[in-house]
């Protein structure tokens, strides 16, 4: 999904006035409303991975430019970020059509690899742990430990720890060598009492996280999860079992699962 930003005399921002359309050829284009004429685009918004999202956003970033005007392109979840290696290289592939578009400054929020944040011009990075140390749904639920579900989670889920003032717990997961897959997790000795919060960067069904919880022998009553994008795809909605809050952005359009029914923390509120 696109949302486009404008500021307007008054110094709000606000909704800028464009309707996007599509020739009959089936080129994408916009035209402009009555209000256009008063209004400075300053910001984009791009949800999701939808190419034609991108091509939109190219769009407005050069009509802006046409004007003389500077844009941020607000890209919360980088798309391919897990294809960050191997062929094709879809990490660069994203990234060269997010630096095709020629944005002043590109915004992004947790990115699942480094190797992508190098690929992409005039990047900003936003780590979540200051999201969770500043919403009070989070701080209310007093938790006495952070656990990482795997290595790749550490380090983000070491700074969530550090951001809530409480100790890091290390999961991990453990495969078959024969045939690849996951045969079973372990984790470090956690409280006895007391709730914990999972922390990761990606959920997609879930798997990994239920599969931790349920080697942890913790119940929903004692285990909650974050994850900076919920894609909630597949089974996602089993995490009810195992987890009693499930807190997430808007940053990808799966958040929206009903059946995962988590707790959105509105890119809005700290990337804008």
């Amino acid at each position: 999904m696109i949302k486009t930003f404008a500021s307007v005399p008054a110094g709000f921002t606000v909704y800028s006035d464009v309707n996007f359309t599509q020739f009959p050829a089936g080129e994408l284009h916009f035209t402009l409303g009555p209000a256009a004429s008063e209004q400075t685009p300053v910001r984009v918004l791009i949800t999701g991975t939808d190419a034609n999202d991108y091509v939109r956003a190219g769009l407005w970033i050069d009509y802006a430019h046409q004007h003389g005007h500077t844009v941020e392109a607000v890209i919360p979840y980088l798309p391919a970020a897990r294809a960050d290696r191997g062929e094709p290289f879809g990490a660069k592939v994203y990234a060269n059509m997010i630096n095709s578009l020629e944005a002043d400054r590109v915004i992004c929020f947790d990115p699942h690899s480094p190797v992508m944040v190098g690929l992409i011009n005039n990047l900003l990075v936003i780590d979540s742990a200051a999201v969770l140390a500043s919403d009070q749904r989070i701080l209310g639920r007093r938790y006495v430990g952070v656990i990482a579900p795997d290595a790749g989670a550490v380090n983000r889920a070491q700074a969530a720890a550090n951001a809530l003032g409480v100790p890091m717990f290390r999961a991990s997961k453990h495969r078959d060598f024969a045939t690849g897959k996951l045969s079973g997790f372990s984790c470090e000795a956690l409280p006895e009492r007391g709730r914990l919060l999972v922390v990761d960067d990606i959920c997609d069904g879930g798997g990994t996280f239920r599969g931790l919880a349920e080697s942890t022998g913790l119940g929903s009553d004692r285990l909650d999860l974050w994850v900076s994008h919920g894609v909630f795809s597949g089974k996602a909605a089993r995490l009810r079992e195992n987890f009693g809050a499930i807190f997430t952005t808007d940053s990808h359009p799966g958040h929206q699962n009903p059946e995962v029914n988590a707790t959105i923390i509105p890119v809005s509120t700290f990337m804008f």
